[in-house]
Formats: structure tokens, sequence, C-alpha cells
């Protein structure tokens, strides 16, 4: 991964976290802050994987962003699962 795709991958995790936050339902007890941090990891993730399954990763994907988002989503769920084990 090059530097563009880092920072890029940061500014997308923004949205990553929210969309993700989105597709899970309920409460989620975890901060805004906490999500983002998913999101960017999400994005992050979401291209590896996404290269690795064959995904051409230059430039927009809409197969990429889809990946990208899913894995926001389980991040978010995996999260306010430990959140509500906790509290």
């Amino acid at each position: 991964m090059t530097v563009e795709t880092i920072l890029s991958a940061v500014l997308v995790g923004a949205v990553l976290g929210v969309l993700g936050r989105l597709l899970v339902p309920g409460r989620n007890p975890i901060g805004c802050l906490l999500t983002i941090g998913v999101g960017i990891l999400a994005a992050l993730a979401g291209t590896a994987l996404a290269a690795t399954a064959g995904v051409d990763t230059d430039g927009w994907s809409w197969a990429e962003f889809g990946i990208q988002v899913l894995v926001a989503a389980f991040g978010v769920a995996l999260l306010t699962g430990f959140s509500r084990k906790r509290g």
C-alpha cells in the first residue's frame, strides 16, 4: 500500500465507521471516536481483503467499498457486543 492509499483509507474510514454503525441494529453504546477508529481500521483491512480477493484497488471500486463497509459493520457489532457484556 502506498501513502496515498493509506491517507484515502483514513479519510474514507470516518464515513465507513458511520455507515457500519448504521448497519448494526439497535442502540450502539460505543462512542463516535471509537466508531471512526473502527471505520479507519475497516478501510485498511477492507482494502487488504479486496486486494487479496483480486479486486482492483487502484482508484474507486464499488466492490472494495462494499467490503470495507461490511468490515466496518462487523467491527462495530463486535465492539457493541463487548460493550454490552461489560456494562
